[in-house]
C-alpha cells in the first residue's frame, strides 16, 4: 500500500474464519453451515488480505444473486477497508490505493455468469450460493482464474442449507466432510468444505446478544435446526415433508413370481434420465418389520444416467444405448423378466426429424408408451405429484403405499431434496434434480390411488340398525 495511506488489516477469529482465508492453495473453497457464522465477513477480510499481499496483481470478481444482497455486502466491505480502497459505482469496483480491484455484480439471471467468461481474475467468490438453481454458472467462471506471479487463482464462496441448489452443494462438498481436501479425478481440481456455525462467531453473538434467541423463532423445527446448527441433512421446505427413510426405504427382497411388473421413465441426455422398475404388491405382505399392503407400488431397480459426481449432469447417451442397457438389466440367465407395462416422459414421443426417442427404444427392445404428464391438479384432475403425495402418506392407518429398496439410490436422494416452485406453489421447482421424481410421478399416474378410510369393527350404520328386520325378511 502506499505509504501515505493508513491501513489496518482486520483479524479473521480463530476456527473456520481463519481456515478460509488462510486456504489459499485449494482451488474450490466452501464456507458453509449456519447463519451467523461471519462467512461474508470472511469473504470480504479474504480478499482484503490478498489485495493487501499481491497488489496491483489482485484482481477480484463478487457476485451475489440479489441486488440488495450485493448492497449488503457492498456497505460491509467498504467499512472493514476504510481508506485502503474506494468504492467506485461507474463499474461496481472496489479500487485498492495499491492498485488491487474487486468488482461487485449481482445475478439477475443465472445465465449473466457468462458476461464474465472472458474475464481474468485471481479470485472469485459467490456469497450464498444454495440461492442458485445450479451450480453450473459458478463453476464455469473457473476458466477465468489465473494463476501466475506466485498467486493461485482460486473460487470461493460461502452457503447455507436449503434452497435450490443445496443437494448439489451438499453432494459436492459437505459429503466429503469438513476439512478434506479432495481431488476430481476429471478436472484434476481441489476442493474442501469448512463447516461454519453461529458458535463460532463470538464477535457477533458478544454484540447481539439475543441473535440466537430470535433465530430460534424463524418457524419450523427444520429451519431452526439448519440456521442455527447448519444442519445439512434437515430439508425445511420440502416438497414432500411426507418422505421418510424410515417408513418408504426398505431392504431388498425377491419380488414373487406372481406380482405385476411395469417400468416407468424420465428421459434425459445432458441432464440425467431415470428408468425405475415397480412391483405391485398382490397380497399383504410382512417384510423387515412392517406392513406392505395389498396395492402399494415396490420400487426394485433403478438405472439413473448421471455422471459420477456431478449431479443433475447427464451421460449423453444415445437412445440406443439406453434401450442396450434397459434390456441388459431385465435379462438373466438368457431370459428376460415379464414387464406388464411400461411409461415414458411424453416428450420422448415427439417427432422433430427421423424416428422419436420412445421409437428408437422400441426398435431397440424397449417398450414404453405415453406416460400421463398430469403434474397439479387441474380442472378437476388429479395431477401427478397429487397421486404420489397420496401414497407416500398411505392409508388411512399411516401405511405407506409406495416403496424402495434401498439400492434405488437417487431416488431416495432427491426425492426429500426437491423444493416448491418459487412461482407456483402447486408445483415443484423443475430447475431442481427432478428427473427420479418424475419417473415415480409417471409409474403413480399410472396406477391412481385412492385411500380408503379405516372402519371401526364395532361401528354399527344407523341405517343397518333401523332395517334390520326387513332386510332379514328380505333374505329369507
Amino acid at each position: 500500500m502506499n505509504e501515505d495511506v493508513k491501513v489496518e488489516i482486520v483479524k479473521p477469529q480463530k476456527g473456520p474464519q481463519t481456515a478460509f482465508v488462510e486456504c489459499t492453495s485449494v482451488d474450490i473453497v466452501c464456507f458453509g453451515g449456519a447463519r451467523g457464522g461471519g462467512k461474508s465477513w470472511a469473504m470480504a477480510l479474504d480478499f482484503f488480505l490478498h489485495a493487501e499481499r499481491y497488489g496491483p496483481d489482485a484482481k477480484g470478481l463478487m457476485l451475489r444473486k440479489t441486488r440488495e444482497d450485493l448492497k449488503d455486502f457492498i456497505d460491509l466491505a467498504s467499512s472493514m477497508y476504510g481508506n485502503a480502497a474506494r468504492y467506485m459505482e461507474k463499474g461496481n469496483t472496489f479500487r485498492f490505493a495499491n492498485g488491487a480491484k474487486l468488482v461487485c455484480a449481482y445475478l439477475e439471471n443465472e445465465s449473466d455468469a457468462a458476461n464474465f467468461q472472458g474475464w481474468s481474475l485471481t479470485r472469485v467468490y459467490f456469497d450464498e450460493l444454495t440461492q442458485l438453481n445450479s451450480l453450473d454458472p459458478i463453476l464455469a467462471l473457473l476458466a477465468t482464474l489465473r494463476s501466475a506471479k506466485g498467486i493461485h487463482g482460486q473460487l470461493k464462496v460461502s452457503c447455507n442449507p436449503g434452497g435450490p441448489s443445496h443437494f448439489g452443494v451438499k453432494s459436492m462438498f459437505v459429503d466429503n466432510g469438513p476439512y478434506n481436501v479432495v481431488l476430481d479425478p476429471d478436472t484434476g481440481l481441489t476442493r474442501v468444505f469448512i463447516p461454519a456455525k453461529v458458535s463460532d462467531n463470538p464477535a457477533l453473538l458478544n454484540a447481539d446478544p439475543r441473535y440466537v434467541d430470535r433465530l430460534k423463532s424463524v418457524g419450523s423445527p427444520e429451519r431452526v435446526r439448519a440456521w442455527l446448527e447448519g444442519d445439512w441433512d434437515v430439508i425445511e421446505g420440502s416438497y414432500f415433508p411426507e418422505f421418510s427413510m424410515a417408513r418408504h426405504v426398505i431392504p431388498p427382497f425377491p419380488i414373487p413370481s406372481g406380482w405385476i411388473k411395469f417400468r416407468s421413465m424420465d428421459w434425459g441426455s445432458a441432464r440425467p434420465f431415470c428408468v425405475h422398475w415397480w412391483a405391485v404388491c398382490q397380497e399383504d405382505t410382512e417384510h423387515d418389520g412392517r406392513l406392505i399392503p395389498r396395492g402399494a407400488l415396490i420400487c426394485y431397480r433403478e438405472y439413473y444416467g448421471m455422471q459420477p459426481g456431478k449431479p443433475n449432469v447427464g451421460l449423453k447417451l444415445t437412445a440406443e444405448e439406453v434401450a442396450r442397457a434397459i434390456v441388459e438389466r431385465e435379462t438373466v440367465n438368457c431370459r428376460r423378466e415379464h414387464i406388464s407395462y411400461a411409461v415414458l416422459d411424453p416428450a420422448a414421443f415427439a417427432v422433430i426429424s427421423g424416428p422419436s426417442i420412445a421409437e428408437t427404444l422400441l426398435r431397440h427392445g424397449a417398450a414404453f408408451r405415453r406416460a400421463d404428464n398430469q403434474r397439479a391438479n387441474h380442472d378437476k384432475r388429479t395431477g401427478g405429484w397429487t397421486e404420489l403425495r397420496a401414497r407416500l402418506k398411505g392409508n388411512a392407518d399411516g401405511v405407506a403405499m409406495v416403496f424402495f429398496m434401498d439400492q434405488c439410490r437417487n431416488v431416495i436422494r432427491t426425492l426429500p431434496m426437491l423444493q416448491h416452485d418459487p412461482h407456483n406453489i402447486e408445483d415443484l421447482d423443475t430447475e431442481s434434480e427432478d428427473h427420479a421424481a418424475d419417473s415415480a410421478r409417471y409409474a403413480a399416474m399410472s396406477r391412481p390411488y385412492l385411500a380408503r378410510p379405516s372402519v371401526d369393527p364395532n361401528f354399527r350404520s344407523p341405517w343397518l340398525v333401523a332395517n334390520a328386520f326387513r332386510l332379514h325378511e328380505l333374505g329369507d
